[in-house]
């Protein structure tokens, strides 16, 4: 697959902009590899967030990015700098599928998925305006970038049902929290090597692991290996910063045949 990267000098292809829409959704914004839209479950939770998803409805033989999307793509992207009364917004990720398409590994999906998002209120009762920038990759044999402008007012149709349950259906889909006896362990590894042992039901061949690369990190492909019966994931360090630091961490999830479970792995 070309890169993204690449492709970006043209992004005028796939941009566009959303006209404002007077319900809990916008409008469709249709691009070569499929159509892209924002639906909100319209009214505010009592912590001051409204509940959406980025719903991406992918043509058949098209593909989009996970939250890594290896080092030839760009993962999905918005910007709410434009909004009214909306501090912040937030991606979550389905479980992704590991794809080769001859130039490389790389994770994301290959069928039509609702990326949940999370808007943060700067004013938890004051109308909310949402007018969001989005970016994403869409690819089939090279890569398209989709760059439009989609605008809800959530206040404006806050009942919606259809919505509601299209929001409620891709938090649904997230991956659990890991825990003990469904998750990974880190073993001892060096600078240019993660190394974790992964625990689950079901059967190993089924189960990849992935961890996103953030704070300058890098990760190539994990390599299988099993050690006293359990299953252990190699994955290579391509890059990482000068200083490791010290807050946060990395986000990964460990898809299986069972289900899957997501959490934060300390820096390496």
């Amino acid at each position: 697959m070309q890169s993204l990267k690449v492709l970006l000098l043209s992004a005028a292809v796939g941009c566009g902009t959303g006209l404002p829409a007077a319900a809990s959704s916008s409008i469709w914004y249709n691009s070569e590899g499929g159509k892209v839209r924002l639906v909100t479950s319209g009214k505010p939770d009592e912590a001051g967030r409204i509940h959406g998803v980025l719903e991406v409805a992918l043509k058949p033989g098209w593909k989009t990015y996970w939250r890594d999307p290896g080092d030839a793509g760009v993962p999905p992207q918005i910007d709410i700098s434009a909004s009214t009364n909306i501090a912040n917004a937030t991606f979550s990720f389905p479980p992704p599928q590991r794809h080769d398409d001859g130039y490389g590994k790389w994770a994301g999906y290959d069928r039509p998925v609702s990326l949940p998002v999370t808007f943060t209120l700067s004013a938890p009762n004051e109308p909310a305006v949402i007018d969001a920038d989005i970016f994403l990759g869409i690819c089939e044999t090279i890569c398209i970038p989709v760059q439009t402008k989609l605008t809800i007012d959530p206040g404006s149709d806050p009942d919606n049902v259809e919505d509601a349950a299209l929001v409620k259906a891709a938090l649904a889909s997230l991956p659990a929290p890991a825990r003990p006896d469904f998750g990974i362990n880190i073993l001892p590894g060096d600078r240019e090597t993660l190394i974790v042992e992964a625990s689950f039901p079901g059967n190993p061949e089924a189960a990849d692991f992935f961890v996103a690369g953030e704070r300058d990190y890098m990760f190539g492909v994990p390599a299988r290996s099993e050690k006293e019966g359990k299953l252990v994931f190699t994955v290579p360090i391509l890059d990482r910063p000068t200083t490791t630091p010290t807050d946060g961490g990395l986000y990964y999830t460990l898809t299986t045949a069972a289900g899957a479970v997501e959490g934060l792995l300390p820096f390496p």
